[in-house]
């Protein structure tokens, strides 16, 4: 079982930064990949990009070269940074977390277990 809590989410201008947080609890965090997703009224929900246990990472090619995906197991945290944002990178953001000891990614949501609550990311024009 694992709980996930988002932060960090906020208004900024175009072009500018946020990071994301994603803090777990859980005794066994390092084994569970994680993920970010994003999603819009009237969209489904889109991968971002995912780190796996190993420390494989993966991007959307929407975000790749701009947004880094991070962990840090002694904390249990995820981090997503987040640079050059433009307005379509507008959405509520979420975390999610599934127990696979793997170095591939899993890019499809339902097959994620957990979820946070999300947090909104806006970027003004």
């Amino acid at each position: 079982q694992v709980q996930l809590v988002e932060s960090g989410g906020g208004l900024v201008q175009a072009g500018g930064s946020l990071r994301l947080s994603c803090a777990a609890s859980g005794r066994t965090f390092s084994s569970y990949a994680v993920g970010w997703f994003r999603q819009t009224p009237g969209k489904e929900r889109e991968f971002v990009t995912a780190i796996t246990s190993a420390g494989t990472t993966k991007y959307a090619d929407s975000v790749k070269g701009r947004f880094t995906i991070s962990r840090d197991n002694a904390e249990n945290t995820v981090y997503l940074e987040m640079s050059v944002l433009k307005p379509e990178d507008t959405a509520v953001y979420y975390c999610a977390a599934r127990f696979a000891i793997s170095r591939l990614v899993t890019t499809t949501h339902s097959l994620y277990d957990y979820w946070g609550q999300g947090t909104q990311v806006t970027v003004s024009s």
